[in-house]
């Protein structure tokens, strides 16, 4: 029998921000999956959540399914910001061969969408490619990449945009709400295929009150003392390969004693751990309903983040100028990050910032829009009744542009050959399935890695990095993942090698040169600077 599948991906959410890798926060559903099936410690994404979603959906890295930034279009096709036409979804994919297909949730890989200006959308489009024309039979959720959680400004059913809304809706439980109806549909004979795609725990910092009031006082300690609690948590699991040492506090976080304001930032990541902890409850929920339905056994279920925990400030005259200022019952919201003004309600539009994120991402440097390890690092849990053994942990690494090959092998399904009327592009990923279970196993390939001029390339335990404008870095992760000790200009050939290995790829996928790229991203957005 042809297993059901369910992909959840998160957004924003850092490596050690479940219970399983060492959090704090409540995640008990999510970390029994893990227990009861696999945790792959060195499962790797694109860094941002564009290009994380269109390799994640084609098999592809992302400039080759023309997503080589975000959304806005760049002059080129690799940089188009939408998925190319003969990229084959995951859903175009096993709904050929077979499978009810279903998304709920974020899209994010249609095209520039100004929040702003919803009036003028063209959803569907040129362009601007919907769920429904990319394979997926049924579609709720958003097309553009943030939400406000109790009042968002476009929300699609199918093709058709619906309000939100009544007092009580809150967009996690919402598309919760619509994957569980879709279960029990018409043709529930047939295997699906669900993409859960959650906005959180992505800003703002929107969450339901009782699930913040269980981390009252929690994160008063400060980040010091949590990013450190932490790391030895996650240390005493043994879900890593070895217990590295952990990065330093990040260069631009004060410590926790020079903070000014610590009870309204002690209230920011209370609101965060809650936007996570509403994310667990949506999986308990989710695999109650599968249980009811005789379907969790033969189940699939993959969960992992688009990205590592996000640095980005929400400042007023910043990214929270994008935003609408008000909710669809016309009451006003206070955009950005104004100390003393605690988050989490309907009428707040705020975001966690460098000093959580840091902790986010702990044991690992940097953050989202980074190719450090903090940026593109995610556990992947793979929960498989009778095919993958109880507390397996795998440390070999992989990327999300390997989860459609797994898919395919896992269903007995083919890559299709064609797709929209022209030859399919070759899948560029490669199945982990026999990890999974078990059996043997290594890429083929090294792992490439570009965003915004940050590049790295991974081959085997050798990590070679760099930060946008600064030298190569060369890390062994075998011994250093947490990349504290530079080996740059210590291995010499093995070094060229792999630099003549990055040149090659960034030339075959067309990569721009961020110095290139930028100026015609202003220039798209109308701007002579950019925010973050």
């Amino acid at each position: 029998m042809r297993p059901n599948i369910v992909l959840i991906l998160v957004d924003d959410m850092g490596f050690s921000d479940l219970g399983i890798t060492g959090s704090e926060i409540r995640t008990p559903h999510i970390d029994q999956l893990a227990r009861d099936g696999a945790l792959m410690s060195a499962m790797y994404n694109c860094g941002r959540c564009c290009p994380t979603r269109a390799s994640l959906l084609t098999g592809q890295h992302p400039h080759s399914a023309g997503i080589g930034h975000m959304g806005a279009h760049l002059g080129t096709e690799a940089y188009q910001g939408y998925l190319r036409s003969d990229c084959a979804t995951v859903a175009e994919t096993l709904g050929a061969a077979g499978y009810r297909t279903c998304l709920a949730g974020k899209w994010h890989v249609a095209g520039d969408f100004p929040a702003r200006d919803t009036r003028n959308w063209r959803i569907g489009e040129p362009g601007h490619p919907m769920p429904r024309q990319r394979g997926f039979d049924r579609f709720y959720g958003i097309v553009d990449g943030a939400t406000h959680f109790y009042s968002p400004h476009y929300l699609v059913d199918d093709e058709t945009r619906v309000p939100a809304l009544d007092d009580g809706f809150y967009f996690t439980d919402a598309i919760t709400d619509k994957a569980i109806d879709w279960l029990s549909e018409p043709g529930a004979d047939a295997p699906f295929f669900l993409y859960l795609a959650h906005a959180a725990p992505h800003w703002p910092l929107h969450a339901p009150p009782e699930d913040i009031a269980r981390y009252e006082g929690v994160y008063n300690v400060g980040w010091d003392a949590i990013r450190t609690a932490r790391h030895e948590t996650l240390n005493s699991l043994g879900v890593l390969e070895r217990n590295w040492d952990i990065s330093p506090r990040d260069a631009d976080v004060p410590p926790w004693e020079a903070e000014p304001h610590p009870d309204w930032q002690a209230a920011k990541m209370a609101t965060y751990a809650a936007m996570v902890d509403r994310l667990d409850q949506s999986v308990g929920r989710l695999v109650a309903e599968l249980k009811a339905h005789g379907q969790f056994d033969n189940t699939l279920i993959l969960f992992l983040s688009d990205n590592g925990g996000c640095a980005e400030f929400m400042a007023e005259d910043g990214w929270a100028r994008y935003f609408p200022d008000t909710t669809h019952d016309g009451r006003h919201i206070t955009l950005g990050n104004v100390p003393g003004l605690h988050p989490g309600d309907a009428l707040t539009y705020q975001s966690y910032d460098k000093p959580w994120a840091n902790v986010s991402n702990a044991p690992f440097r940097r953050f989202k829009h980074h190719v450090h390890e903090g940026g593109i690092a995610t556990p992947l849990i793979a929960h498989w009744p009778g095919h993958i053994h109880p507390g397996t942990v795998a440390h070999q690494p992989a990327h999300v542009m390997d989860i459609l090959p797994t898919l395919l092998e896992a269903t007995g399904s083919a890559p299709l050959t064609e797709v929209n009327g022209q030859a399919a592009r070759p899948l560029e990923g490669e199945s982990f399935l026999p990890c999974l279970l078990g059996r043997c196993w290594a890429r083929a390939q090294p792992l490439f890695f570009e965003h915004e001029g940050n590049a790295a390339v991974r081959t085997g335990h050798f990590k070679l990095v760099r930060q946008h404008g600064q030298p190569w870095e060369l890390y062994d992760m075998a011994v250093d993942r947490t990349e504290l000790t530079d080996l740059a200009g210590q291995l010499g050939a093995r070094e060229r090698a792999l630099q003549a290995d990055y040149a090659r790829w960034a030339d075959a996928n067309a990569v721009l040169d961020w110095s290139v790229a930028l100026p015609r991203l202003l220039n798209a957005w109308g701007l002579s600077s950019v925010d973050g």
